[in-house]
């Protein structure tokens, strides 16, 4: 017979696995919802920056939900993978039914706060959500139009932060934004395809279409289009006028140095299958973004 104690402990590792299934370090994705707020010059506005927070906290329930659903269609999959075996669902450590009552309960949570907090929020991320829910069950054996989604759901987060805040939503944005998330997507798709190889052809189907040189040749007109989508944003008639410098071409080196250093890791250290982990696990990385940051904020907000 199980004692209270047992009935508790179980319920409490229930719920750390839970968590531990809506991948928390995959939620630094999210923080594209702060996006509309800094390029709007509003991040110094408490009532601005507090909308842009309850919309991040909103998007990591609802990405944590689209994991644990994505965790649910792999599960046969995710046993045979040599690191995704790991994960909660596939392991076993997580129980089927509670991954579905927790991720609906999340689920629901977050869409209903997203409507409360901003009817328009609320459509982008229901349309977050539906598009998630069919890459993970059709189209992410499509191929090219599978890097593309990812791409999108880039795109999402930056435009509800911008909705939440009621700032216009830069086409510039739209732009440079989609294109970095190719540049992710097509370069995860490689080392998938190197580190794999078998294995991960069969973990991934849309894998056999895709091949080294191929995604070399895509990653290429991608890293090109990124860097030059950029540097003309920053040059731009419409973005001097609208922060009254020319001072944040100055922004750019931090940029392309953030790109070579990635085409680096995963050329010479055999990184990059996972973005999020090399963003949060390479020291370069991390400087390099902090110091685009700060340079960003000093330019359009102190005119430096």
């Amino acid at each position: 017979m199980v004692s209270r104690f047992q009935f508790v402990q179980a319920m409490a590792y229930q719920g750390f696995y839970l968590l531990k299934a809506m991948r928390p370090h995959q939620w630094v994705k999210n923080l594209l919802v702060f996006a509309g707020v800094l390029f709007a010059r509003h991040l110094f506005e408490l009532d601005r920056l507090l909308l842009a927070s309850v919309a991040f906290g909103i998007f990591c329930l609802v990405s944590g939900s689209v994991y644990i659903l994505n965790d649910l269609l792999d599960l046969e999959q995710d046993r045979n993978h040599p690191d995704k075996c790991l994960r909660p669902l596939a392991s076993g450590r997580l129980k089927v039914p509670v991954a579905l009552g927790g991720g609906g309960l999340f689920l629901f949570i977050s869409l209903g706060g997203a409507f409360c907090l901003d009817p328009a929020f609320g459509g982008v991320v229901s349309l977050y959500f539906v598009q998630n829910l069919l890459y993970s069950k059709y189209l992410k054996h499509v191929v090219i139009l599978d890097v593309m989604l990812i791409g999108f759901g880039f795109v999402l987060r930056a435009v509800a932060g911008a909705v939440v805040v009621d700032v216009e939503v830069s086409s510039w944005l739209i732009l440079c934004t989609f294109l970095l998330a190719l540049f992710l997507g097509f370069s995860k798709r490689r080392q998938e395809i190197v580190r794999f190889k078998a294995a991960g052809e069969g973990h991934r189907s849309v894998l056999t279409e895709y091949s080294p040189q191929f995604l070399d040749t895509m990653i290429g007109i991608v890293t090109a289009a990124t860097l030059m989508s950029y540097a003309l944003y920053t040059m731009s008639e419409q973005t001097v006028q609208k922060f009254h410098t020319t001072h944040l071409i100055l922004t750019t080196p931090f940029v392309i140095y953030g790109v070579f250093r990635y085409l680096y890791l995963m050329h010479q250290q055999e990184k990059g299958d996972n973005p999020t982990e090399v963003l949060l696990r390479d020291p370069a990385m991390q400087v390099n973004v902090l110091l685009w940051v700060l340079a960003v904020v000093g330019i359009i907000y102190f005119r430096l």
